[in-house]
């Protein structure tokens, strides 16, 4: 009779998912067992000290062995945790502890920004009397599914593991667009958009996989990289696997030519969606774009490195150009989110030269764009969002606090010194030299260039044209909105003038673990 052996798991390295997922599904629970009154603070409380747990679970394990990030790394089944899974894991989790406090925020919008289903038709009787009640809090536990996704995908040893991860943090997402409480039309079919195009990316890593399992007999991606030097498998296979995955992950990045869901999407969804999107979701992809190529294909890189470093230069010019010619500030900060996945891919195809340094870029650009978002809530026409540029003409002279702060925001984007962006972008850029990729540098900074004008034509307007005689108010934000614009700030310029200690963190968390 042969003897089993006991599986041993450690909790510890798992414990950022395990408590992040766990209070998701008491968030559940709470849904149906806490007075409707009082399930708000008691959703907001959960996800807070949840993300916060996970994040100092983050930190233990980084400082397992005396010196943060110093350990050689922990394969876990199918979760791999190392420097760069670690560091990726907890700037998901505080950028999402600032998104949730966007979230909760109920002072510009009577009842929150959400309303409970997402399918009901528009502007029927259901539909309007949905949108009196007080917002839906489902959208917290929502909102830390998706979050567990998001760790889970940046720590995958394997393709398998990282499609559940995918979807795990997809899905949410698709509803979540869907639940914008104005514009119910507009939002939901930014959630129908956002579902299609999601299914045929998550369609196309499947085949990727399955190629990729053919090619090298293995999804794990320390095995396909073995394969890719040794394998007797016709390298077609690996070729048709590596450009479907590819497809699949810079889809969820945002890069040219499979960008066309998010203009439309940012624009639809709840800006506090959006501003979750933006950040978290921009840290997972390329979190998971880094793994893969690193790990998975870094054997292979003279197979893909032309047609990666095509899309680079497409996403890195075609969201700089599309930005200059919009007139809406949600649809500017869309294009600005493709130029910006643009220059991640320069990290991306740098391999290990550029690992740091892109994690760097991904904090540096979340907590900027959070706050970006949260400012443009605050703006508003009634009970909309002010949205259109020409409405911010002169909100500088009304609104002095609230111009300054975009500003600030603003010129960061920009990649203006004494900001984040500058030193992000001054950053990767140095590393991709380092890498002997002078020619995406180049293209970097020229793409930097144009997509400077049309940020700095948004201080113009905010300071030196006049205010319309109608011109939008500007909602006082409360504690939970006012904290997230000051935390994006605060990052913004820290992170500009004083970046050392973040960046010798991402110096020693830069390294994957091969297993």
């Amino acid at each position: 009779m042969s003897e089993s052996t006991a599986v041993t798991i450690d909790w510890a390295g798992l414990a950022p998912l395990v408590i992040v997922f766990a209070a998701a599904f008491v968030g559940l629970l709470a849904e149906a067992t806490v007075p409707k009154s009082r399930r708000l603070p008691v959703q907001v409380a959960l996800a807070v000290a949840a993300l916060a747990a996970a994040f100092v679970a983050v930190v233990l394990n980084a400082d397992k062995s005396g010196t943060v990030f110093a350990l050689d790394g922990v394969a876990i089944g199918s979760v791999v945790i190392d420097g760069p899974g670690l560091f990726l894991q907890g700037t998901i989790a505080i950028l999402s502890i600032v998104a949730v406090l966007l979230l909760a925020e109920r002072r510009t919008v009577r009842g929150g920004d959400f309303v409970a289903e997402a399918a009901v038709v528009a502007d029927s009787a259901a539909d309007l009397e949905q949108r009196r009640e007080d917002g839906a809090t489902e959208i917290f536990p929502l909102t830390l599914f998706a979050v567990t996704g998001m760790m889970m995908f940046v720590t995958s040893g394997d393709l398998l593991t990282m499609f559940v991860a995918l979807e795990m943090l997809s899905l949410p997402l698709y509803l979540l667009c869907g639940l914008a409480k104005r514009r119910r039309l507009i939002s939901q079919e930014a959630a129908l958009k956002y579902f299609l195009l999601g299914a045929f990316a998550s369609a196309f890593y499947v085949y990727g996989m399955a190629m990729l399992y053919g090619f090298a007999g293995t999804v794990d991606l320390a095995g396909i990289n073995a394969a890719g030097v040794g394998s007797g498998q016709p390298r077609m296979f690996l070729y048709i696997g590596v450009a479907m995955i590819a497809v699949a992950l810079l889809f969820k990045a945002a890069a040219v030519p499979f960008h066309m869901w998010t203009p439309d999407v940012y624009t639809g969804a709840p800006t506090p969606v959006t501003a979750l999107m933006a950040a978290c979701v921009k840290v997972a992809a390329f979190g998971g774009l880094l793994r893969v190529f690193n790990v998975g294909l870094s054997s292979s890189a003279w197979d893909w490195h032309l047609i990666l470093t095509v899309i680079a230069v497409a996403t890195m010019i075609g969201g700089a150009i599309f930005a200059v010619t919009q007139r809406n500030i949600k649809r500017l900060l869309a294009y600005s989110s493709i130029a910006n996945a643009g220059y991640l891919l320069i990290g991306v195809i740098a391999l290990g030269d550029a690992v740091g340094q892109t994690m760097f870029y991904l904090a540096a650009y979340g907590f900027t764009v959070i706050a970006a978002f949260a400012v443009v809530s605050l703006v508003r026409d009634g009970d909309e969002e002010a949205t259109h540029l020409a409405r911010w003409a002169g909100l500088g002279k009304k609104s002095p606090g609230t111009a300054v702060v975009f500003t600030i925001l603003m010129l960061a984007l920009a990649g203006l010194p004494f900001t984040s962006g500058f030193t992000a972008k001054f950053s990767l850029f140095a590393a991709a030299l380092q890498a002997d990729e002078l020619g995406l540098v180049i293209v970097g900074v020229v793409s930097s260039a144009i997509l400077a004008f049309p940020y700095l034509r948004v201080v113009v307007l905010l300071w030196l044209n006049e205010p319309a005689p109608d011109a939008p108010t500007v909602n006082l934000p409360s504690p939970m909105a006012g904290t997230v614009v000051a935390a994006g700030v605060a990052a913004t310029l820290i992170l500009g003038v004083a970046p050392g200690f973040l960046l010798d963190i991402v110096d020693q968390a830069s390294t994957f673990l091969n297993t």
